[in-house]
C-alpha cells in the first residue's frame, strides 16, 4: 500500500508561482510512474504531467507545456510540480497519483492517489 500526501497548495495571483509536493510512505517509490491530475468544479479528472521511474522522462498535458515543470526526488520519495506563469483556469484541486507500471494519462489506470491540494488562482 502506497499513501500520498500533497501539500502546496493556496491562493495566487495570475502570473505567479507555486510548488506543489507529494510525499509518499513506503519503500517502493522509485518503482512507481508519478502523476499530477487536477479537477476543477464542474469538470472531469484532467491530466496534467507524468515522470518516469527514474525522472528521467516527463510528458505534460499540452495547456501546461512551458508552465509547468514535473520532478522527483527519489531519496525523499517525492514528487513535486513547479506551476509558473499561473492562469485563473488553473484554479482546481490538484491529486498526485502513482502508477506501478507504464505511463498513462488515463486517471482510472493509476492506482493510489492522495487526498488532494486546492490551487486558486485570481485574475
Amino acid at each position: 500500500q502506497v499513501q500520498l500526501v500533497e501539500s502546496g497548495g493556496g491562493l495566487v495571483q495570475a502570473g505567479g508561482s507555486l510548488r506543489l509536493s507529494c510525499t509518499t510512505s513506503g519503500r517502493t517509490f522509485n518503482t512507481y510512474v508519478m502523476g499530477w491530475f487536477r479537477q476543477a468544479p464542474g469538470k472531469e479528472r484532467e491530466f496534467v504531467a507524468h515522470i518516469s521511474v527514474g525522472g528521467g522522462s516527463t510528458y505534460y498535458e499540452d495547456s501546461v507545456k512551458g508552465r509547468f515543470t514535473i520532478s522527483r526526488d527519489n531519496a525523499k520519495s517525492t514528487v513535486y510540480l513547479q506551476m509558473n506563469s499561473l492562469k485563473p483556469e488553473d484554479t482546481a484541486v490538484y491529486y498526485c497519483a502513482a502508477k506501478r507500471y507504464g505511463y498513462s494519462t488515463r486517471s482510472y489506470e493509476y492506482d493510489y492517489w492522495g487526498q488532494g491540494t486546492q490551487v486558486t488562482v485570481s485574475s
